[in-house]
């Protein structure tokens, strides 16, 4: 049996060719997750639109290797305007109530491409709930 598992997520795709996410043992690292629709693909204007497109991917990649938000170490976020948090910091708090069970997270400038205005990728770590 292979030791990395490559993950696809239906509704999310790269132009290049590399899976969403990857997964070796329990720890799963994904690719950049961007901000567009993942029903229409389309890139909405609107920061806080492309937030919520990126907690919904965060949600769907985890789903597809079995897990949950509960199981993310660190979420890493490049911004257009890295002082505008206001949209991430709304979709934070939706998936992490708790401030005393927040991953960790770091947020930086980025010069994006094409309309993006949010990137994301993630670090968790999975029980091991597939008999892998």
């Amino acid at each position: 049996m292979p030791r990395r598992e490559s993950l696809y997520v239906p509704g999310f795709d790269h132009t290049n060719p590399i899976p969403v996410a990857s997964r070796i043992g329990p720890f799963l690292a994904s690719g950049v997750l961007t901000g567009r629709d993942p029903a229409t693909k389309e890139l909405p204007e609107g920061l806080a639109e492309q937030c919520a497109n990126v907690f919904a991917h965060i949600r769907a990649v985890l789903a597809a290797a079995g897990g949950s938000p509960d199981d993310i170490l660190k979420l890493t976020f490049w911004l257009a305007d890295h002082r505008d948090r206001e949209a991430l910091n709304r979709q934070w708090v939706a998936m992490f109530p708790d401030p005393a069970r927040r991953p960790a997270r770091q947020a930086m400038a980025a010069q994006l491409d094409g309309g993006q205005l949010i990137q994301c990728d993630l670090l968790a770590v999975l029980e091991n709930r597939s008999g892998r």
